[in-house]
């Protein structure tokens, strides 16, 4: 080998070198970051160890069998163990059932509200008994009232009804009946003389007229009258008199006349008015008749 190719030979040798220096440093820096990096135990791989020891000393483990059993005993404690069992799944599904069935039941009990339209009129009530054409009716507080009546243009019927009896003289309410069962012609009887001791905190009877009231038991006798329902009966009075106890005639005594006075009614106040503006016309025509010249 010629000297200018040795030379030509160690420059390169030398330029080589001098070019993977770095590269090891870079190398070196990796081999230096092992700390950055924790370690982590693989529990996978032990417990895949343990299973195999396990198994393995199941293997070597004699295996004993149990000696066999009469029949008939293991037959009736297998009857006596067996109880009705269920998952959580079943109950809550059998319970959702139940719920959803109670929830449909209590929606189902609500009662539907029917709506109809103008060209329906509002229910109302045709008195019977005592008829509406003879005018109002008295009757004497102690005895027994009789109320009849028919329902017209009442398409929902209601289940019951509230009767009521009222006096604006006192602005007292007597109370007939309460949750009365419907039918198609309805009779009430009213005691009125038993009032007093079925109602010792209501009110007392006066002589004076009374208004009867009947309307549905849901509703108020203020409702406002709706097409097919029954509307609040308010139209029908009636008189109540308090009897007063018995007078012997020779007791008795005239609130207008005298007593034993046979000039009575020309003592009255009305008799004697009459009697001075008679005079007084008469006595003022001949006045003015003599005045004048008549006579």
């Amino acid at each position: 080998m010629r000297p200018s190719q040795l030379l030509a030979a160690v420059v390169a040798l030398s330029s080589v070198t001098a070019a993977t220096s770095n590269v090891f440093d870079s190398i070196n820096a990796l081999a230096g970051a092992h700390h950055m990096f924790e370690a982590r135990q693989d529990n996978e791989d032990k417990s895949s160890a343990q299973g195999d020891k396990t198994s393995a000393k199941d293997d070597k483990a004699p295996q004993t069998t149990e000696p066999p059993k009469e029949s008939g005993k293991s037959s009736d404690k297998n009857d006596q163990s067996e109880k009705p069992t269920g998952t959580k799944g079943d109950s809550k599904a059998t319970n959702s059932k139940g719920d959803s069935s109670d929830k449909a039941s209590k929606t189902s009990s609500k009662p539907k509200v029917t709506n109809f339209g103008p060209d329906v009129q509002p229910g109302g009530i045709a008195m019977i008994t005592p008829n509406a054409m003879l005018g109002p009716q008295y009757y004497k507080v102690g005895d027994w009232v009789t109320f009849a009546w028919n329902y017209t243009s009442v398409s929902v019927m209601p289940t019951a009804i509230d009767i009521l009896a009222s006096c604006s003289v006192n602005q007292a309410t007597y109370t007939i009946s309460v949750n009365h069962s419907v039918k198609a012609t309805d009779t009430i009887l009213w005691d009125t003389g038993a009032y007093a001791s079925q109602h010792p905190n209501g009110p007392n009877f006066v002589s004076e007229m009374y208004t009867l009231l009947v309307y549905d038991s849901k509703s108020s006798v203020s409702a406002v009258p709706k097409p097919g329902y029954l509307s609040p009966f308010t139209q029908y009075r009636f008189g109540m008199y308090l009897p007063q106890p018995y007078v012997p005639f020779a007791e008795y005594e005239c609130p207008n006349c005298l007593k034993n006075d046979a000039l009575s009614l020309l003592m009255s106040p009305t008799t004697k008015v009459l009697f001075v503006t008679s005079a007084t016309t008469i006595a003022s025509f001949l006045y003015f008749a003599n005045a004048f010249g008549l006579f």
